[in-house]
């Protein structure tokens, strides 16, 4: 088993087609220099003993044929999520896609039709504005609104005004919130689903935040919340973010309804998706059974990291104010006391700071002034950011 030490030690990733590193001029024109990624929401970090093991393992098998869920991966799936979330999930309501992104994808075209209005709650994450408006839905925004306490909150007088001016069939949430870190509460989440009953909205939970909690902080699945919203929920989970393995793609979706559930499988037949990587079921199994010593020493590391960046930014950041967070390993950052305009931002970040964040204009008008960090590094990481970050003065 790592030990939170072993978080400490940067292991090179340039050079390995990661997107964090080897891609920088997907959001930066013309990198120069050394730049440190800070952007993409994938660890830095190796995945746990007990996973690479397995893979190992797999590989001098060497026979990858067709493959698809055995009993081990259902029973590894259902006995985490009762363990660490007290959430009982039958087997049959497991439906599986190669990522959380392309099943949104999948759902949007199922459950909407052109021209149609999908909600979102903004600042949105921004695969979700892609599969809306790249498969020619409307992008209805309802804000999140934050307090003067800097948490974010919903909006739900807002929200069911627009429920009510126009047909909605279909609500994304995002639970714990991308960018924000908001763990929405059972009385939250009980609020929502009334309105989408009264209005006969479908509700899409992305949920594949939910292990990486911070202390004291408590998720609730929608699917803990009773049978009767059953009929109306869906909720999106997978082991990639939890343990560092995005690139070994699998998620599972997983629906109560039997009719919203055979209605996705036969999407997912019609587009061919019936066979799984034999890596990333093996990936995904290993980490549920024997990966959770692993991400309790992950949780104490990032928790660190957290608060270490917190009391950095206090004293060295004096226009910059982050947002309190119940969960992921990413800082959402006001950043607008620079007196900078998105583009401008950017600039400053790139060429003063030397780091690549994630704008926040990326995730929609609510994100502008803001940037998004990924706190799931080494410490010097961080240190060399806050270092740069401190170069920059209100203008």
């Amino acid at each position: 088993m790592m030990t939170v030490t072993d978080f400490e030690q940067p292991v090179v990733r340039r050079g390995t087609a990661s997107v964090k590193w080897d891609f920088m001029e997907r959001v930066v024109d013309n990198p120069r220099g050394e730049l440190l990624p800070m952007w993409v929401s994938d660890f830095d970090f190796l995945c746990p003993p007990a996973v690479r093991t397995a893979l190992e393992q797999r590989i001098r098998h060497g026979v990858f044929g067709y493959s698809d869920r055995d009993d081990a991966y259902y029973q590894a799936a259902t006995d985490w999520f009762a363990r660490r979330h007290g959430l009982s999930v039958a087997r049959e309501w497991f439906t599986s896609v190669e990522g959380v992104v392309p099943g949104l994808a999948l759902l949007v075209q199922m459950l909407t039709r052109p021209g149609e209005g999908v909600v979102v709650q903004g600042p949105w994450y921004g695969s979700f504005g892609n599969v809306v408006q790249l498969n020619q839905r409307q992008l209805l925004e309802n804000p999140l609104v934050q307090g003067e306490d800097g948490i974010y909150r919903m909006d739900t007088g807002a929200l069911e005004a627009l429920f009510r001016q126009q047909r909605v069939p279909l609500m994304i949430l995002c639970n714990p919130h991308n960018p924000t870190g908001r763990c929405w509460s059972e009385d939250e989440l009980t609020r929502l689903l009334l309105l989408c009953e009264r209005y006969d909205v479908t509700l899409i939970s992305d949920e594949i935040w939910a292990d990486l909690l911070l202390p004291g902080a408590r998720f609730t699945s929608l699917l803990a919340l009773g049978e009767r919203w059953h009929s109306r929920v869906i909720c999106a989970t997978s082991a990639s973010k939890t343990f560092g393995l995005s690139s070994l793609r699998i998620a599972n979706f997983l629906i109560p309804d039997e009719g919203l559930r055979n209605a996705f499988q036969q999407r997912l037949n019609a587009h061919g998706l019936d066979v799984f990587n034999a890596l990333s079921l093996t990936a995904a199994t290993a980490a549920w059974q024997h990966g959770e010593p692993w991400l309790d020493q992950l949780l104490a590391y990032l928790a660190d990291n957290r608060r270490w960046f917190c009391e950095q930014a206090a004293q060295r950041l004096p226009w910059a104010r982050v947002t309190p967070a119940q969960a992921t390993y990413l800082i959402w950052m006001d950043c607008r006391a620079l007196g900078l305009e998105d583009s401008a931002l950017k600039q400053a970040m790139v060429e003063q700071a030397g780091i690549v964040p994630s704008m926040g204009s990326s995730f929609g008008p609510r994100g502008q002034g803001f940037i998004r960090l990924n706190l799931g590094c080494p410490r010097e990481y961080l240190e060399q950011a806050m270092d740069g970050l401190a170069r920059l003065l209100p203008g």
